[in-house]
């Protein structure tokens, strides 16, 4: 046989596996890659309704994006939406009645309001934080509490990058010259990015991303984290924090408040770093003790900062809010060179608070309508797939308890008399949570189940749907 000859017997096996010239491939291959394509039949969710409650009333502060609003409104939810926070006496008034409550950075929620909220079911912070609430007495109190850890992960990455710029380059001092009529055009230390070093303290979601767009711009990147993560691109961990300052060129903050990140950056620190250093902040205002860092620029030890987070912030948007009596050191910080100011709007884009709207909106929506609490930051996560369309006569209990032995046995003793689907139950702490769908139940089974679990001893909350 010729080589040829070969070659063209070779294909047509390939081709055709019976070997018949008209025969259609009938790859294995080829048909398991496009059966993820296929449209495949799923049973519609059923959509559940709270026995016991009236409307779902949801409050919405500090200028909640649309994009929630629209979720809200199409699951028939009431929502009393305000562009600004409320004063505590307004918020404790308001908070008496809703079911939810939504919120970004300015509104505190503590114990004191918070015992004011008899129906509260839910918290959502539109934001990636959440020190402004009492998560230990919310989830007491049976209240879960969700964020938004993902979606201005980019916006604040764009912001620092920006920053590290203008730092290098005084662009802020050039500008606000200019504004002043001032032609002042120097190169005296003034420096491209390319090739110095990014300094990263905590390399999470924001600190990963602003490592690869750093590396982008060619800057080296080394990152200091308490855990061992994996680096991405060519960036290297550090073993210590005075490691990292004492090789970095711009150092910048991205760390929870907690009370081992309070004054993460001091005296010792910034007298730790390299002579003529950068400090960018656009974490949480007590990570910087910002009178130590004025201190530092007046010496020359620092040669810029930017600082987009406070101590101490104003609750809403106005002239002359930024002051002495909020924070001491506010006008001799604001006299300083090669220093930006900005007022907490690392996430403040069009896109980061539409998808924070989208991803805590779903949340809240799942966890009011399904009990679903994943991705709670405060609370058991808890999770059922959704009751269908064709499970007639089913209720969902969703029974929230102290952590302490016995409680199941109790539970399930009550519910022994009907036919239990799927359960499931997790604890976090003290606090507890039970999930089961029961069928073949009425009204008045939903309504004794509902009597006897209230009744439970180490109960917190009940909530049944159906």
């Amino acid at each position: 046989m010729s080589y040829p000859q070969q070659i063209t017997e070779t294909f047509q096996r390939a081709m055709s596996i019976s070997g018949s010239p008209n025969a259609v491939s009938t790859s294995p291959t080829t048909q398991s890659y496009l059966a993820q394509y296929s449209p495949t039949f799923r049973k519609q969710a059923k959509a559940l309704k709270p026995f016991s409650t009236g409307d779902i009333k949801i409050l919405l502060l500090e200028n909640v994006n649309k994009t929630a609003i629209d979720i809200f409104s199409q699951q028939g939810y009431q929502v009393e939406f305000y562009k600004t926070s409320l004063s505590e006496e307004e918020l404790i008034e308001k908070i008496g009645e809703v079911h939810a409550i939504g919120i970004r950075s300015k509104t505190r929620l503590t114990e004191k309001i918070l015992k004011h909220a008899r129906n509260l079911v839910v918290i959502g912070c539109f934001c990636i934080g959440t020190n402004q609430v009492d998560l230990e007495y919310a989830a007491k109190s049976g209240i879960a509490v969700f964020n938004s850890p993902f979606s201005n992960s980019r916006s604040v990455a764009e912001l620092v990058i920006a920053e590290v710029i203008t730092l290098s380059r005084q662009l802020g001092d050039r500008s606000l010259e200019m504004h002043t009529g001032t032609w002042n055009k120097v190169s005296a230390k003034c420096w491209e990015i390319r090739g110095k070093t990014l300094g990263i303290i905590g390399y999470g979601h924001i600190g990963a991303q602003l490592s690869v767009l750093a590396e982008s711009m060619g800057m080296n990147v080394i990152y200091y984290d308490i855990h061992m993560i994996m680096a991405l691109g060519n960036s290297k961990q550090v073993e210590t924090l005075d490691e990292l300052l004492q090789k970095a060129d711009f150092v910048t903050c991205h760390v929870p408040e907690t009370p081992e990140t309070r004054n993460l950056l001091a005296a010792p620190q910034f007298s730790a770093m390299k002579d003529g250093a950068y400090v960018i902040n656009a974490s949480r205002g007590t990570v910087v003790d910002i009178e130590a860092l004025v201190s530092a620029m007046k010496s020359g030890k620092i040669a810029g900062a930017a600082l987009d987070v406070y101590p101490n912030e104003p609750s809403k948007n106005g002239e002359g809010l930024f002051n002495d009596s909020l924070n001491g050191w506010a006008s001799e910080l604001c006299s300083m060179r090669n220093v930006i100011l900005t007022p907490h709007i690392g996430g403040s884009t069009e896109e980061a608070q539409s998808a924070i709207g989208v991803e805590v909106g779903t949340f809240l929506a799942k966890y009011i309508n399904e009990g679903n609490s994943t991705g709670a930051v405060n609370f058991p996560e808890v999770q059922l797939r959704s009751l269908n369309y064709d499970q007639e006569n089913s209720v969902r209990v969703l029974y929230i308890h102290q952590n302490v032995p016995g409680v199941l046995k109790t539970v399930n003793n009550i519910l022994s008399n009907h036919n239990i689907e799927k359960q499931f139950s997790d604890s976090r702490g003290d606090v507890a949570y039970l999930m089961a769908d029961i069928s073949d139940v009425d009204l008045s089974d939903i309504k004794s189940l509902y009597e006897q679990l209230e009744q439970t001893p180490f109960k917190i909350a009940t909530r049944l749907l159906y």
